[in-house]
């Protein structure tokens, strides 16, 4: 039996491994890959939860991390706008971010078991335990369970979670690369049926990170085909891919993925970060949400935990209406905004709405952030 087990070695787990585990909690997590290893991410971090993480001290402090304070925006034509961030934010890969958090969830006493995935899951309403599987065999139980595994996972299939049903044309991709940009710029630039933000990380890199169309990812046959048929129509883009250097032998590819609402707990399964709710990329804080959720998911896991007794039942009520009154509307919000981008006409529309009125740009940002907690 362990105690609580997490699945998934990203941001929100290991967030709610090293909260739990410095409360004395036994906790186990589970990562597919070894680290450190890239994934696809915009790795920007707004600075909502920068007070959290120095507080707690969650992030590297034998590194200069670049500070985001503005914000550009480019249409498909390559007509562009910047604004300030008035909440900012910073840069960091999560090569870096990932391994530095694995090792202070070591240190704070959790076992995490990397190179195996979780195959399935289910729950005993009746003993109140979880049973699960793993890749080489291995079958287990939990009091507790986190899915913490990101933009998906063959478990979201077995748990028949309602956004797996409906089809997703998104594909996501990421580089890192050196070029001549400001070092206190997030940028994000159209192209047809996508849009490509770039932002500063450490040691004078900068993340290029895409979300595109599959549909036409297939059509062109091949990745670079389609860069160079559909990213490079964006002039920004063009000269950013044509001027850089590219330090990845090849980029981190993700298919498939989805924006429709997803619930925090299924089948009595506590979902955090990604498996919780995806924000639209434009949106510029997926990590932030992220650390935030597993921050909350985690404090109420503690207020719940009575004489070493795991109390599922009322941190499932808590947890879904805790999730509920922090991100419900931040993702409604996300997914109309998305509309806005990812085409000639609207990529216009927006840009012109900001130049003409400031104040647009300046609720857009405010709208798809948080506060400091």
């Amino acid at each position: 039996m362990k105690k609580i087990v997490i699945i998934g070695g990203g941001l929100a787990g290991l967030i709610n491994a090293i909260l739990l585990s410095r409360k004395g909690l036994k906790v186990q997590l589970y990562e597919k890959k070894v680290f450190p290893f890239h994934k696809v991410c915009g790795e920007y971090v707004s600075n909502e939860v920068l007070d959290f993480l120095t507080r707690e001290g969650l992030l590297p402090n034998n590194l200069t991390l670049p500070v985001i304070n503005k914000f550009q925006l480019t249409s498909i034509k390559g007509n562009a706008i910047a604004t300030s961030l008035a909440l900012g934010g910073f840069g960091v890969s999560r090569y870096l971010l990932d391994d530095f958090l694995k090792n202070s969830a070591i240190e704070a006493g959790a076992n995490i078991t990397e190179g195996i995935a979780v195959s399935n899951v289910s729950f005993n309403s009746n003993s109140r335990v979880y049973d699960y599987s793993l890749s080489n065999g291995e079958k287990h139980q939990a009091e507790l369970l986190i899915g913490a595994y990101g933009k998906k996972c063959r478990i979201d299939n077995q748990l028949k979670r309602a956004f797996t049903l409906r089809p997703s044309s998104f594909i996501g991709v990421k580089y890192h690369i050196k070029t001549e940009a400001p070092l206190d710029t997030v940028s994000l630039h159209n192209f047809p049926k996508g849009y490509c933000g770039l932002s500063p990380i450490e040691d004078g890199k900068f993340n290029l990170c895409y979300l595109g169309n599959s549909a036409l990812l297939k059509k062109s046959g091949s990745l670079a085909a389609y860069e160079d048929l559909y990213v490079k129509q964006n002039p920004f883009l063009k000269d950013i891919f044509n001027q850089s250097e590219f330090i990845f032998d090849k980029p981190e590819v993700i298919n498939a993925f989805s924006f429709n609402p997803k619930k925090p707990v299924e089948d009595h399964l506590f979902m955090s970060g990604d498996a919780a709710g995806l924000i639209t990329p434009l949106c510029g804080n997926g990590m932030a949400l992220a650390i935030h959720s597993a921050y909350l998911l985690s404090q109420i896991i503690i207020k719940n935990v009575k004489n070493e007794k795991i109390n599922n039942f009322q941190i499932e009520k808590e947890y879904c209406q805790t999730w509920e009154k922090h991100f419900r509307k931040r993702l409604w919000y996300g997914r109309k905004v998305q509309t806005l981008f990812g085409s000639a006409i609207t990529s216009e529309i927006a840009v012109g709405m900001i130049k003409t009125v400031p104040k647009f740009g300046e609720l857009l940002i405010r709208l798809s952030h948080g506060k400091p907690f």
